[in-house]
């Protein structure tokens, strides 16, 4: 493989790469250990940790509760894109959780569900920690069904026995709570793609920017056996024999989704007008500011390091907000218009902004605190536009009394006009 590059982009990491990584002279996609933010069980526990550590440092601090009003708190300096930034409680844009890879957290789950006595749990989602595209995933419906995985676990581990440390583990899994209740649109499941990304990580440099909505080809009936009828992915939904007919309503824009909510359910349901660009942007990007929060100490730091982060997101019929995951490597076709439209621009702008960035750094005029105050632009936008990355964090020091959607100075001009030629 060769070394001499200036950019690299590729989905299998290598060892090799990153200990000839010339620092500052090349730029290389994907950071190190980005498993702390992009694996199930490492955004869990990084999710966990910070969560502690908050209590511990700030006993008083309860977080913030998704109908409260973010007032009178400090701020002094620019966080993210909300004017006022309070840690979130875990529990309120993160579904219950377990992990099937430590015996004490099998062990409460499933005394959790003994203890219901003869009533039927609520459904749980398996999830294995490192897979995507919705392999290894299945549904825990029924006491049956968790007693059938709980034998296979046991078995597993007694198999293994004392050839442990020498035989290849089993992926590690998590069960999480169904989201029984998910807001449907025109009687199909949906969920929204949205980017993070690390621009540069000395100092950080992290941006948010809107995706893409994914919906299932089916009606959406939680009784189904068809894993299709559960997860949106495109991978899941090709699998439908109709998908071919299908496909281009599968993906929506965002700004589909918000005319849709505006014409049939803003006030039906209370919404102000464009919730999908207001308070439903917000919330994204304060989860998506907590969860980088959570691993910032623990993500390794090199200048040239960059990452282009998938955040999947499901709202319920209460329009509350759930992470579901973030994924390493986010999906790159275009096999529909939506893509075609999306996609090659998020490439273009993720290469324009890191490339400024390092080229911006290496010049010996012009301070990375110099480029952070120029590119702040000052304008207002009541609307993040489909082009248009939000900062979600600066260095602490630089930015102070900014305006909650002030954007980013558009640094893409000389790529955006090539992005539909990808």
């Amino acid at each position: 493989t060769r070394e001499d590059y200036t950019l690299k982009w590729c989905e299998t990491k290598s060892v090799l790469t990153y200990y000839n990584f010339r620092e500052g002279e090349q730029l290389l996609y994907q950071i190190p250990n980005n498993k702390v933010l992009t694996t199930k069980i490492g955004l869990l526990n990084s999710l966990r940790d910070y969560e502690k550590a908050s209590r511990t440092a700030h006993p008083g601090h309860r977080g913030i509760t998704p109908g409260e009003t973010e007032s009178n708190i400090c701020n002094d300096c620019w966080l993210c894109p909300l004017k006022h930034c309070r840690r979130l409680k875990m529990e309120d844009f993160f579904p219950t959780t377990f992990r099937m890879d430590i015996k004490d957290e099998r062990d409460a789950f499933f005394s959790y569900v003994e203890g219901l006595g003869s009533a039927e749990p609520s459904p749980w989602i398996c999830k294995p920690t490192g897979l995507n595209q919705g392999r290894g995933i299945f549904l825990l419906r029924t006491k049956e069904d968790i007693k059938v995985f709980q034998a296979r676990l046991e078995s597993t581990n007694d198999n293994q026995g004392p050839r442990k440390l020498l035989t290849r583990q089993p992926q590690a899994r998590i069960v999480q709570r169904y989201i029984q209740n998910p807001l449907l649109l025109k009687g199909r499941k949906f969920d929204v793609r949205s980017f993070f990304l690390i621009a540069c990580t000395t100092p950080y440099m992290v941006f948010f920017r809107h995706g893409y909505v994914r919906l299932t080809c089916d009606l959406y009936d939680p009784k189904s056996n068809n894993l299709a009828a559960h997860l949106t992915n495109q991978y899941m939904q090709k699998k439908n024999p109709l998908y071919s007919v299908v496909k281009e309503d599968t993906v929506w824009s965002m700004e589909r989704l918000n005319t849709h909510l505006n014409q049939e359910l803003s006030r039906a349901k209370g919404l102000p007008l464009d919730w999908v660009f207001g308070p439903f942007t917000r919330r994204m990007q304060h989860v998506v500011l907590q969860c980088f929060q959570a691993v910032k100490s623990k993500l390794e730091r090199k200048l040239g390091y960059f990452d282009l982060i998938g955040c999947d997101f499901m709202i319920d019929e209460d329009f509350k907000v759930w992470l579901l995951e973030m994924n390493c490597n986010p999906a790159l076709h275009v096999n529909c218009q939506v893509l075609k439209d999306v996609v090659p621009a998020v490439v273009c702008e993720t290469l324009g902004e890191c490339c400024h960035i390092v080229s911006v750094t290496q010049c010996q005029s012009l301070s990375l605190e110099a480029f952070v105050n120029s590119s702040i632009t000052g304008t207002v936008h009541s609307k993040l536009g489909s082009y248009v990355w939000s900062p979600v964090s600066v260095p602490l020091t630089v930015v102070k009394h900014t305006h909650p959607l002030t954007v980013w100075r558009n640094l893409f001009n000389s790529v955006q006009c090539k992005s539909k030629q990808i």
